[in-house]
């Protein structure tokens, strides 16, 4: 398969130069994914800088290929200062590697749930992680277009191929859709898998472990089977003209240049580039019309992934009193509103001027949110089920043949513990 990838690496050396730094500075190594928070990182490790100007932290950042390039750092004993993980199930994958923070300062400041979301479930259990967001996971969409058009916001299956066709016939682009990335599956196939589960009377995290065992297939829920591939269909008719080439930088310049209404796989990570290219655009946000229950058109909330601290570290003492201070600090407790413009996984009665915030706050409030499916799976398998998808809109399988790939990998992947 031909991939078009987009891979950035950003390493910042935040500090004074190398001739000024005393022998007793530190150096800190942190390598993580998520690039789209470049920008905010670079502003934090700076304020650090004058917090601490005899420590230098070395930044790089990288989306694709991540799981790889981590394990073998790991593997090769190049055990990054901080490395990042998906919650969840991820935290026992690097739990050998983590340091625990348990009674660090930073726990203090942490939400509940997102304490819950970086424990370990091991016998001993032990907190080997922190969150840089918590988030609202859903559809994006250009209010301004809907409004023009004259519709809603589809709630139900039926609703969104109304919308499809009228946004159409109006000249926009109904999707755009990001394909070469593969983490933009995992953030919409979590919202029709606890569907699934929701319908079959069971928990997301117990389906998970089904499909890993071999104990059910994909065509046993039409959540799934049907609705899912229904909706990746539907953007290739209705969508980018080149799904595959069409990454993060491609639907912002769709969405913010106005030719698209909905963006499918992002979040409020979008919000400030989008309106950097218009000011005036009109942010809104919802969930996945995922059935034709309007009530299981659900945002999710949660905090889907993890930073860990590297038990072994050269530079543990450093590392540990940056992320206590970007926990505590007036300053680290205030970036993640005015600066990355996230949801705090912090306790903080600071409040949000981003839209999709705001939205998901209010929309979680009147209909609950959807279980955070993307934790019961490692990134490996997550990365991998990209891949398949890609294959399916690349027309080189067909769904039949990719559901069984993807029960297939879970179970080899993720195993069936």
């Amino acid at each position: 398969m031909k991939k078009k990838v987009l891979s950035v690496v950003l390493s910042c050396a935040l500090a004074v130069s190398a001739l000024a730094i005393p022998v007793s500075a530190e150096e800190i190594y942190m390598f993580i994914s998520q690039p789209e928070y470049a920008d905010a990182i670079t502003e934090l490790i700076d304020a650090y800088s004058e917090v601490a100007p005899d420590v230098t932290i070395n930044y790089e950042t990288t989306q694709n290929d991540y799981p790889t390039l981590l394990k073998a750092k790991l593997n090769s004993g190049e055990v990054p200062d901080i490395f990042s993980s998906t919650s969840g199930k991820e935290i026992d994958v690097y739990r050998e590697y983590s340091y625990n923070l348990e009674g660090q300062p930073l726990q203090e400041t942490m939400l509940p749930s997102v304490a819950s979301a970086m424990a370990s479930t091991e016998e001993g259990g032990g907190l080997y992680g922190l969150a840089i967001k918590g988030n609202y996971f859903g559809i994006v969409f250009n209010e301004g277009i809907f409004a023009e058009v004259g519709i809603e916001f589809p709630q139900t299956v039926d609703e969104l191929k109304a919308a499809c066709e009228a946004i159409s016939a109006a000249g926009y682009t109904p999707f755009t859709t990001g394909y070469a990335e593969w983490w933009v599956f995992k953030h919409v196939f979590q919202h029709y898998l606890a569907a699934a589960a929701t319908n079959a009377g069971t928990t997301v995290a117990e389906l998970v472990q089904k499909f890993e065992k071999g104990e059910v297939n994909i065509a046993d829920y039409p959540e799934i089977y049907n609705n899912f591939f229904d909706l990746i269909d539907l953007t290739l008719e209705y969508g980018d003209a080149k799904p595959l080439e069409t990454d993060l930088a491609g639907e912002l310049a769709a969405y913010g240049g106005g030719t698209a209404a909905i963006v499918i796989g992002q979040g409020a990570w979008i919000e400030a580039d989008a309106l950097a290219i218009d000011p005036e655009l009109k942010v809104g946000f919802n969930g996945y019309p995922v059935t034709d229950n309007p009530d299981q058109c659900q945002i999710i909330s949660g905090s889907d992934q993890a930073l860990h601290v590297a038990a072994d570290s050269d530079a543990l003492q450093a590392t540990l009193d940056f992320v206590n201070w970007w926990y505590t600090s007036d300053y680290g407790i205030s970036w993640f509103t005015d600066v990355a413009g996230v949801v705090p996984p912090v306790v903080t009665d600071a409040e949000s001027d981003f839209e999709v915030i705001k939205q998901g706050a209010s929309l979680e409030a009147a209909k609950g949110s959807a279980p955070l499916g993307v934790c019961y799976s490692t990134d490996s398998w997550w990365q991998k089920f990209g891949e398949l998808m890609q294959d399916y809109i690349a027309g080189t399988a067909d769904k039949d043949a990719t559901c069984a790939a993807i029960v297939e990998n879970w179970a080899a992947i993720d195993g069936a513990a």
